[in-house]
């Protein structure tokens, strides 16, 4: 008697796995990026610019912490030079945390989870 409807494959129809182990394994998978997003948090990222004269960190939630500036960088004829530093240096410290999210959250392959 021919089969209808249903999975293909038979009652399983998840390629082998059933419905209990495949939960499992979403559960699995959910606990491995909730660490891994907690481990980017606590990390901390920094970056310099103008050759070291700035120097900012932010934490792999994206809060600036703190930011360090070079005494002989400060120039009150030229704050546009060391505004354009400090912004280059915060957008390069940010860069480095999408990356970590990228490198750290890209494994996982969830589509809507970035």
């Amino acid at each position: 008697m021919a089969r209808r409807g249903g999975f293909p494959g038979g009652m399983n129809g998840f390629g082998g796995m059933n419905i209990n182990q495949l939960m499992k394994e979403a559960k699995k998978m959910q606990a491995d990026v909730e660490k891994s997003q907690e481990e980017l948090i606590a990390k901390e990222f920094s970056a310099t610019a103008g050759g070291g004269a700035i120097e900012v960190v932010v934490t792999g939630s994206k809060a600036l912490k703190s930011i360090k500036i070079k005494q002989e960088v400060v120039d009150p004829e030229d704050v546009e030079m060391l505004q354009d530093l400090i912004i280059t240096c915060v957008n390069e410290a940010l860069r480095k945390v999408d990356e970590a999210q990228n490198a750290t959250l890209g494994k996982y392959n969830i589509p809507g989870l970035m």
